[in-house]
């Protein structure tokens, strides 16, 4: 009888588990578009180019990685763009839960990753 309590429980255990793994995976992946797209932003020579060049790295990274975002957010910050500064790239994603597990759990999370590249002082402009 005690079976019939504690394999349901630990069944919804192990699945929290691997739900709260998929999370971090995610934010993981997230972290991973982010430093993608702020390499990307940094090889351009001009900062409207940077930041299409890094929002499309950062979708392309995201899909390579099997991450589907509901609502995505790619911020570039330019301020510092010019040899020897630095480019950094924000990028937040809302991922459905259901996507992350096999319980088909409802809702979402958001995910959110930043990096910084440092551009090369010796490049030309």
């Amino acid at each position: 009888m005690e079976m019939t309590l504690v394999i349901p429980a630990v069944l919804l255990l192990l699945f929290l588990v691997v739900l709260a793994g998929r999370v971090a995976g995610a934010r993981i992946d997230v972290y991973g578009a982010a430093a993608d797209a702020a390499r990307a932003a940094s090889m351009r020579q001009h900062p409207g180019a940077a930041l299409a060049d890094a929002r499309e790295t950062a979708e392309a990274s995201l899909a390579g990685r099997g991450v589907t975002c509901r609502t995505l957010a790619v911020d570039v910050d330019t301020g510092a763009f010019a040899p020897g500064g630095s480019v950094a790239v924000s990028v937040r994603c809302r991922v459905a839960l259901s996507d992350l597990s096999l319980l088909g759990v409802p809702g979402s999370v958001d995910v959110a990753g930043r990096a910084t590249e440092i551009i090369d002082e010796h490049r030309s402009e």
